[in-house]
């Protein structure tokens, strides 16, 4: 993860905000009611404006209209036209999210000079010499200058995601890498009639996988008579399925079981009370650990927007 990470900061860092466009990056979420956004369309003209405030750090407007300018300078890459009716819905998305994401750096940054987490100029150096190496002096220039970044300003942009990729390092640095697993598999039928029928036939001795080639409506299991393969807690789409299979024996089918998707019957095939996670698992593991950290930033934080984004 280590490396994946970094690497995906240093090109965020380069390329500027305008790399991911809004549709690829899911935009964080909204602070909780108990600290809501105070929206003021006119900042107080004495101060120097501001794009927001979080926990009573500015983002300057100058701050948030460079990144906006990165952002559509980027457009042409993706075959976007800004004048065209996509460019501008892509701009309408970016005011949005441009200033989220700025919001939730500042958030993890704040974490992280909270846990003593900082990066060296030595090291800072260090990146920046590894990406002229890869990118050839030329070709480094005229990407800054397509990206209208200086030097130092790319700098600081990379102190800043390096110190977040070590705040995200420390993050998942708890999630567990062995433990529980168990083998399940379901069938997923639209109304709880068909399930208690189902649950019948299987309760009279009638084959699970063959029910679920049947009956099943969840077609990334069906063909497999509704296989679900071998997971730890916390990496099913849905909670209710996932408790029902950790509270099953080998052999065990469960009652009908409701869901946002259906009505589910689960049937656990093995148990193992502890072994090493794979790395799909472990990837889900820490990308929650991951969303549910950056949502108890929100939820805590004092931001105050100055623009209006239309979100």
């Amino acid at each position: 993860m280590k490396r994946g990470l970094a690497a995906f900061l240093l090109a965020v860092a380069l390329w500027g905000l305008a790399a991911c466009r809004p549709a690829d990056v899911s935009p964080p979420p909204a602070p909780a009611t108990q600290t809501p956004i105070i929206i003021i369309v006119t900042p107080t003209p004495t101060e120097e404006p501001l794009a927001a405030m979080v926990n009573g750090e500015p983002i300057t407007m100058a701050e948030y209209q460079r990144e906006l300018a990165r952002y559509e300078a980027s457009l042409p890459q993706s075959n976007l036209d800004p004048s065209t009716p996509e460019g501008e819905e892509a701009l309408a998305q970016a005011r949005a999210w441009v200033l989220d994401r700025m919001i939730e750096q500042r958030l993890i940054l704040q974490a992280a000079a909270e846990e003593g987490i900082t990066v060296s100029d030595e090291e800072v150096e260090a990146s920046i010499t590894s990406l002229k190496n890869d990118l050839g002096e030329e070709a480094f220039r005229q990407r800054l200058a397509d990206q209208g970044m200086s030097e130092d300003e790319l700098r600081e942009a990379l102190r800043r995601e390096m110190i977040a990729s070590r705040m995200m390092e420390k993050v998942v640095a708890s999630v567990p890498t062995h433990g529980p697993e168990v083998h399940a598999r379901h069938i997923l039928v639209a109304t709880e009639a068909e399930a208690q029928q189902i649950l019948q036939q299987l309760q009279a001795g009638a084959d699970f996988a063959t029910l679920a080639q049947q009956y099943s409506i969840d077609e990334s299991t069906r063909d497999r008579g509704g296989d679900l393969g071998t997971f730890p807690r916390g990496t099913l789409t849905l909670p209710e399925v996932e408790e029902a299979a950790f509270s099953l024996q080998a052999g065990q089918i469960s009652g009908v079981i409701h869901s946002a998707w259906g009505y589910h019957i689960v049937q656990v095939l093995d148990r193992i009370e502890d072994t090493d996670y794979d790395p799909v698992s472990l990837r889900i593991l820490r990308d929650k650990a991951i969303d549910t950290w950056l949502q108890s930033l929100w939820d805590q934080a004092d931001i105050r927007k100055f623009v209006s984004t239309g979100a």
